[in-house]
């Protein structure tokens, strides 16, 4: 279907965001806005996008095959989020669908909660709140709540993305620890300069490790990287944190590893599921776990939409979108 360039472009918001943010769109656009922020059902979403040629979307809508078919309009498909994993990113090629996501704009942020997860489940911060809360604090003992020590330490990065990275520089200057990374790609010397960071790959990392970021997105070849036999190769003790994707760690395993007490503790922020936990994580001892909000700072936030805004106006007056998704395959 040919896009009548007389008409103003019909854009969906499929969540309930920041009305200043999407002021843009108001104006230059004809909006959709889904202001109860409850997430659609695919049915509702199918029924909102047909005659859009826009959407903008978070983590929590499915574009796929189907719905582009009952959406020949759409042009533009940006989510807020730097990952994609939504988004049949192949099927949308296939169709002409631009799509873009947000990176670079929550990478501090999101640094920043990755080493407050890190530090939190190495310490046991929440598992000790809760303790306290309930009123089950009776004495002091020498042994209450005594996690390992981050301070000279050897932290494993597995994905030195940007994310990665930021970490990297916050662990190594702050708290002097060590830094191991394994990447797809090694990087180019002047970044492993940068980021103080020698390679390895995955399950040397894993066995030279006191503690385990994963901060790579999820694609089929990364499901359950992070499977019994890889929990078994890390330290006894060590700590593993997930703020990359769900689905990257194998949770019945990861469970077990901490009912057995070779893992001394692990965050998450994400999980396979979401917002539902598997149960077996929720009974898992020495485990933080916190509904995905390692990008949840107001300021980062809003640059997200802001960003996405911008590549909506951008793509549907006729430019380049500004942060598209990379090219499937590449």
């Amino acid at each position: 279907m040919t896009h009548d360039p007389s008409r103003r472009p019909r854009v969906l918001v499929a969540r309930k965001l920041f009305d200043d943010v999407l002021q843009p769109l108001r104006e230059a656009c004809e909006l959709q806005y889904n202001e109860s922020d409850d997430s659609a059902t695919p049915q509702q979403l199918r029924a909102w996008l047909r005659d859009k040629q826009g959407a903008l979307i978070t983590g929590s809508e499915r574009i796929d095959g189907a719905l582009l078919d009952a959406c020949p309009e759409l042009r533009v498909v940006a989510t807020m989020t730097v990952g994609y994993d939504h988004v049949d990113v192949p099927a949308c090629a296939a169709r002409g669908v631009v799509v873009t996501h947000a990176p670079d704009v929550l990478d501090e942020t999101t640094a920043d909660f990755g080493m407050a997860l890190l530090l939190g489940a190495v310490r046991q911060i929440g598992a000790a709140e809760r303790y306290l809360r309930e009123g089950l604090w009776k004495r002091w003992s020498a042994e209450l709540f005594a996690g390992a020590d981050l301070h000279g330490s050897t932290l494993g990065i597995v994905g030195m993305g940007r994310i990665g990275r930021a970490v990297a520089r916050r662990a190594a200057l702050g708290l002097g620890v060590r830094i191991l990374y394994h990447n797809r790609r090694r990087l180019d010397p002047a970044l492993e300069r940068e980021s103080g960071a020698e390679y390895r790959g995955l399950d040397e990392l894993l066995r030279q490790s006191d503690h385990v970021l994963l901060a790579l997105p999820y694609s089929a070849e990364a499901r359950h990287l992070i499977g019994a036999a890889e929990l078994a190769h890390m330290r006894p003790g060590s700590t593993l944190v997930n703020i990359g994707r769900g689905g990257l760690v194998d949770e019945p395993a990861l469970a077990a590893a901490l009912h057995s007490g070779h893992l001394g503790a692990a965050g998450l922020d994400v999980f396979e599921g979401e917002p539902t936990p598997n149960p077996v994580l929720l009974d898992a001892p020495r485990l933080l776990i916190t509904p995905h909000i390692a990008s949840a700072s107001l300021p980062t936030r809003r640059a997200m939409v802001r960003l996405a805004v911008d590549n909506l106006l951008a793509v549907l007056g006729g430019g380049a979108a500004l942060t598209p998704v990379p090219a499937p395959g590449a």
